[in-house]
């Protein structure tokens, strides 16, 4: 009882510090862990799953409480496309459903939250692809928050797929060589229409230290943050300390200028 009193104490103490300096406008997260907090436990992969989706809906909740305009969270690769059968069916069963929860979700609409998938969409199965659309259309004309969902995402696939599409156009004369700039390239990014290109903080939970072909035009700039707990024992705290880690490496870059 006493433990959970200190705790509560040093987040209020914390969240007050955080919100007295400028916040990230784009915040990405590496959800990792969820399969080894499951294991630990002796459940099925599946079951760390389904926690991991809850507690991405508990930081969706964190990240409107302190202003973070844009989320990106990175669900589904197109690596994991390589696991079991079994396990992918759960998962894109799961995805369906959080997904459909999202468009009805009352915090959503209240936050005017508008929701975007990237990634090879054209991979999903039928299923999914039909939540995204119900999801996408329910928030299309939000212009408060942006919530990014990686699914069926490669970073390099989508720099692939970007190049290609300026290749095409500057074959067709619609663009020239002369005029691309780094402008040109974001804009045939999966998301084009804001809150996607620049990475401000990225967060990888689960002990691993790489940022696994996330993002990699996006983050180009950004401040890595990365902690030990798997994704589903992801607390407040450790957003706050992220996020006061990123306000810290930006006083001192800015410092130094």
């Amino acid at each position: 009882m006493l433990s959970k009193i200190i705790y509560k104490i040093y987040e209020i103490k914390l969240l007050k510090e955080v919100k007295s300096k400028p916040i990230p406008n784009h915040i990405a997260i590496i959800m990792d862990g969820n399969r080894r907090y499951a294991k630990r436990r002796g459940l099925p992969p599946y079951i760390g799953h389904v926690f991991g989706s809850k507690k991405a809906e508990q930081v969706l909740e964190w990240c409107l409480e302190l202003g973070v305009r844009n989320l990106t969270t990175y669900a589904f690769s197109t690596e994991n496309f390589g696991r079991s059968e079994e396990e992918r069916r759960h998962l894109f069963g799961l995805m369906e459903d959080r997904l459909r929860k999202l468009a009805r979700d009352v915090r959503i609409h209240k936050n005017r939250v508008r929701v975007k998938i990237v990634g090879k969409k054209e991979l999903l199965p039928e299923n999914v692809l039909k939540a995204v659309d119900e999801v996408e259309e329910a928030t299309k004309h939000y212009k408060n928050y942006r919530l990014n969902i990686a699914i069926a995402y490669g970073g390099r696939q989508e720099l692939m797929d970007a190049i290609r599409e300026i290749l095409r156009k500057i074959k067709q004369g619609i663009l020239k060589i002369e005029d691309i700039t780094h402008k040109t390239i974001e804009e045939h990014l999966y998301s084009p229409d804001g809150g996607y290109a620049s990475v401000d903080l990225l967060i990888r939970t689960g002990g691993e230290q790489r940022l696994s072909n996330f993002l990699p035009w996006q983050s180009a700039n950004c401040i890595a943050y990365f902690c030990d707990i798997y994704w589903p024992e992801f607390r407040k705290i450790d957003l706050l300390r992220a996020i006061r880690t990123w306000q810290m490496r930006r006083y001192s870059s800015q410092k130094y200028k």
